[in-house]
């Protein structure tokens, strides 16, 4: 677990730190030079009950902030220190303004320095610290002394009390903010930070993000100590493989699972300063630090709602890649002058350009804290598109395991690879109702319309088309009859007229005998409907297809095949001059019909020409599905 301080320059948070650690966090000569912490510092702290936190050291100064914002990030606890001489000052009441965007849930406060004023004094302070702290009521207010450790053992005993419950979820992805990098000789490049969530184990494949290089971890230690494992909540130093120091610097992220994704362009429910929001438009330029990054900003922001909530719905867009999970903290700040003016909480790491839709109150709530909400969200953002599911771990910010406990409660429809809001089935389904009533119509002696057409009609991916069919099946609304779909229970329809057009047909088919007419000498003579006619000859079992363009009479067909038996002899070659002499027919005819012989069984091709089989196994069956 890791405690972070705050507070105004010169407050004593390094002297604090020390007495209670006894490591001295300013490392730099400049540091020693001018007495103030200019970066961070880190310090390992033994609690009793607890084991060992980490503690970071943040520089007070105003020109430093964007560190003390680093250090800020992914914190348990905030050790807020304010010198009791001098009480609550500008740093003080920005660090807390930090604080409270980044929604640090736990705060101690420490009013150092108490030896140096009386007791009157030290309860005047108190008060106005207590004024200050109103989103922090529970927040504990410990005097305390670096210089003569009064009060210290209060102290350690009031942060032990408030860490005791550690809730961080060991099965969630791995995360680690770097922000800190550097070379040691005979190790090569290490990183440090602190783990924001799951777990590394030594040798694992780490990728470096936004730069996607991949590497390995060759050692860990956490605290000065070798370990084989970094785990969420404690801060580590890693040493890569194959790593330049060129190749990472503070801001950029490790990872394990392959599908974070670096972003440009994300949504999030902002909080801004009134006054410096009122001045900003679309095109003022802002800095966004999230956690150890920091990068130039752009925001469009939703107008206040008419509850005039203080938070809206915005569009970020960055001018570099940041890595973002949903929920994830970020704080934003003007660049000149150089001040904290809002931050927020990401509700949709891969946006995409569009209107930003009306939200209200209780909904920002909802999407500020919940992944169910943000799941929402991310699918009515996508509609007909889906969400990768294996973008959802990130894109909503929770583990994988209770990614699918959401998708099992929430309605939404999982296809092959995206889940997909249900007003998007919805509306698909709707297509498909009219394409195959359209259908009916147009063709009513068809036995349904090709499952192919309705996917190219419906205008929805192929994975969304096919949860679509598949939910109207289970509810038995269509069916599926081979490659068709239709109405259940739906029946072709002929009329008077077209009885009489089928016998014409079939009395055609039948006069031509062994060369009956094609298909398009047929529509010549008696009309368009004639396609569906012939497939409904077909399914009576009048007459068979024997190629694409022409049909026979069934009875005419089979005498073909008996004479065909009766003159070869089976296991002897017959080339199609043979073939022709015994069956009288010419080649534009006997090809074709040689050609349904073998995939009927009746016989089989060798090289250029064809054997009898001695147990044909003759396929005249037309009960197959035609549209």
């Amino acid at each position: 677990m890791i405690i972070g301080t705050a507070g105004h320059i010169d407050h004593g948070k390094t002297e604090l730190v020390k007495a209670l650690t006894g490591v001295d966090t300013d490392r730099l000569p400049e540091e020693k030079r001018r007495g103030i912490t200019i970066d961070l510092g880190f310090a390992p702290l033994l609690l009793e009950g607890v084991g060992t936190v980490g503690v970071i050291d943040v520089p007070g100064h105003e020109d430093f902030v964007r560190s003390m914002v680093v250090g800020a990030s992914g914190i348990d606890l905030a050790l807020l220190v304010i010198a009791a001489d001098e009480g609550v000052m500008p740093q003080t009441r920005e660090h807390l303004a930090i604080l409270k965007l980044l929604q640090i849930p736990r705060m101690v406060v420490a009013l150092t320095k108490a030896d140096l004023v009386d007791d009157e004094w030290l309860a005047l302070v108190r008060n106005d610290v207590l004024t200050l702290l109103g989103d922090y009521p529970d927040a504990k207010i410990v005097s305390c002394s670096s210089r003569t450790r009064a009060g210290l053992d209060e102290l350690l005993r009031v942060l032990r009390d408030t860490l005791s419950d550690d809730d961080r979820k060991s099965d969630d992805l791995f995360r680690l903010p770097v922000d800190r990098a550097f070379s040691v000789r005979g190790t090569g490049t290490v990183v440090t930070g602190t783990v924001w969530s799951g777990e590394l184990p030594v040798d694992s494949a780490v990728r470096i993000l936004p730069a996607g290089r991949a590497t390995r971890v060759r050692r860990i230690e956490q605290h000065g100590r070798v370990t084989g494992r970094a785990s969420a909540g404690n801060r580590a130093a890693i040493a890569l493989t194959g790593t330049e120091l060129s190749d990472i610097a503070r801001g950029a992220v490790l990872v394990r699972d392959e599908h974070w994704q670096p972003t440009s362009l994300f949504e999030a429910v902002v909080l801004m300063d009134r006054n410096s929001a009122a001045g900003l438009t679309p095109r003022s330029w802002l800095r966004l630090h999230s956690g150890a990054s920091e990068v130039g900003a752009r925001i469009v922001m939703n107008e206040p709602g008419a509850d005039n909530s203080e938070r809206v719905l915005a569009r970020v867009s960055t001018d570099s890649p940041v890595v973002l999970r949903g929920g994830d903290r970020f704080v934003l700040r003007l660049p000149a002058p150089l001040r904290t003016v809002g931050g927020g909480v990401v509700v949709d790491p891969y946006a995409r350009r569009r209107s930003l839709p009306e939200i209200t109150a209780n909904q920002l709530e909802r999407l500020s804290t919940s992944a169910a909400a943000r799941l929402q969200f991310a699918l009515g953002a996508q509609s007909g598109r889906g969400a990768r599911v294996v973008d959802l771990p990130v894109r909503i910010g929770c583990s994988p395991a209770e990614v699918n406990d959401l998708i099992n409660t929430s309605g939404a429809r999982l296809g092959r690879h995206n889940l997909f809001e249900p007003e998007a089935v919805e509306q698909v389904m709707a297509s498909i109702r009219r394409i195959v009533a359209e259908y009916e119509i147009r063709s009513p002696l068809s036995l349904g319309v090709p499952a192919q057409t309705v996917r190219e009609n419906v205008r929805a991916s192929e994975e969304l088309a096919d949860i679509s069919i598949r939910e109207m099946e289970r509810a038995g609304e269509i069916e599926s009859f081979g490659p068709l779909l239709r109405r259940r229970g739906w029946v072709p329809s002929l009329t008077e007229q077209d009885v009489e057009a089928s016998n014409r047909l079939a009395h055609d088919i039948c006069a031509g005998e062994h060369e009956p007419p094609s298909v398009g000498e047929l529509t010549s003579r008696h009309g368009s409907s004639v396609p569906g006619l012939l497939r409904v000859l077909e399914r009576q079992g009048r007459i068979v297809q024997v190629e694409v363009d022409r049909y026979y009479d069934r009875d005419a067909l089979e005498q073909m095949i008996a004479r065909l038996k009766g003159k070869l002899v089976p296991g002897q070659l017959y080339v199609p001059a043979q073939l022709r002499e015994v069956l009288g027919l010419s080649r534009k005819y006997l090809i074709p019909f040689l050609e349904f012989c073998d995939r009927s069984g009746v016989t089989e091709r060798r090289g250029d020409g064809r054997i009898l089989r001695e147990t044909p196994a003759i396929r005249l069956d037309t009960s197959a599905a035609h549209s």
